[in-house]
């Protein structure tokens, strides 16, 4: 479809591409079925600061969307037969819904207090740590990806193999210089699988028994030596450390207070209009 119209106004008004119903003249701009639609119904769709071509390529596209969407319509019309009343009940409860949810979040924002104590994290997750089951295998280790061809790696195996009461801050340095890919933060939970991504030991049938017997392992393939030193482990289903959901268990008090705030505000209008006998109840 071609919109000549809209290239030759754009030219001519550039980034004020649609003025208001007041200003501009109402001439449709395209029609579907019976359905019409003018210049004023894009006010305020584009960005204010487009160019002439971009507005003529988001006009051009949202004219052909709403083409279609009229078209749509119309053949669900004809196609089906609608309850015109469930549907206006419907687009009325979608637009309250909407009215409602905006009011909510103005509310929350305003009202909703971030702050999660250490304390608070850990009396939640001590009452509900039978909830917080691990759904894959975790580590605390060392790894290091190094190529077959790196310098002094039996003095790098040594001091790898020893830690945490080797050198770490060779350990450190022989890491930055050589190696492909590498994790050394020994107190902080991975997550196994992901750890391993890439890895011979991506491909290891049982896991969990690796993890049960291996402290210290190294893979190779054509390329790599997959250095891999554990200090401890979880194994899915069990109850997942605190330290490695901590942030979670934030989100979720964050959660439950926002949830707290929506219902603090209904009761709290709720309140007020009934002291205010805004509302009534008719009984028999």
């Amino acid at each position: 479809m071609k919109y000549g119209w809209i290239i030759i106004l754009a030219f001519s008004y550039g980034c004020e591409f649609f003025k208001p119903k007041e200003t501009a003249t109402e001439a449709p701009i395209a029609r579907s079925m019976e359905s019409y639609l003018y210049p004023s119904d894009l006010d305020g769709l584009f960005p204010a600061n487009i160019s002439s071509d971009d507005s003529t390529k988001l006009a051009e596209k949202y004219i052909e969307d709403w083409i279609k969407k009229q078209l749509m319509i119309s053949r669900s019309s004809q196609a089906v037969d609608f309850n015109e009343a469930e549907i206006e009940r419907k687009v009325l409860d979608y637009r309250y819904a909407l009215m409602v949810h905006s009011f909510e979040k103005k509310y929350i924002t305003q009202n909703l207090d971030r702050e999660v104590s250490t304390e608070q994290v850990t009396n939640y997750y001590n009452g509900k740590a039978d909830n917080f089951l691990l759904k894959q295998n975790i580590v605390k280790c060392i790894f290091a990806q190094v190529p077959k061809n790196a310098p002094n790696l039996a003095q790098f195996r040594r001091n790898f193999r020893a830690h945490p009461e080797g050198n770490l801050e060779d350990l450190k340095s022989y890491v930055s210089q050589f190696a492909t890919k590498s994790y050394l933060e020994d107190t902080t939970w991975i997550i196994f699988d992901e750890l391993i991504l890439g890895t011979p030991l991506e491909t290891l049938e049982n896991k969990n028994q690796f993890l049960s017997k291996n402290k210290y392992s190294e893979t190779t393939n054509e390329e790599y030596i997959y250095f891999l030193n554990i200090f401890d482990f979880k194994i899915s289903d069990e109850i997942s450390p605190l330290e490695f959901i901590r942030e979670d268990i934030k989100n979720i008090i964050i959660n439950k207070r926002k949830i707290a705030l929506k219902k603090e505000l209904e009761e709290k209008i709720y309140d007020e209009s009934k002291e205010q006998h805004l509302f009534e109840i008719y009984r028999d």
